[in-house]
């Protein structure tokens, strides 16, 4: 028997900017690459912590690594726009505590 990751991998146009999502969620391979590479979850304590199939989890895994350039150059992607958003819009909590240091 064969089982493709198209059971547990979709793309849905307009869900997470067209990202693979594990299928009925949106949660992205991306997302789960990061949980279990950067974070250092196994993948049975994603499974256990967002009620997911333990195969969806490693079907994501299975993506990943067949599609392995393309997910880093979107996680690359999101780390510098999120740093690029930080250094462009200050927060009001940070310029409230920078004003009292130098108040």
């Amino acid at each position: 028997m064969v089982i493709g990751l198209d059971k547990y991998i979709e793309i849905t146009p307009g869900v997470r900017g067209n990202r693979p999502c594990l299928t009925s969620t949106r949660i992205t391979v991306a997302d789960i690459v990061l949980m279990n590479l950067r974070l250092d979850l196994s993948l049975e304590e994603i499974s256990g912590k967002y009620n997911l199939p333990l195969a969806a989890v490693y079907a994501a895994m299975a993506y990943y690594h067949g599609h392995r350039t393309e997910i880093d150059d979107s996680i690359e992607n999101d780390k510098s726009f999120a740093e690029a958003f930080k250094h462009n819009n200050s927060s009001p909590l940070q310029e409230k505590l920078k004003a009292l240091r130098n108040g």
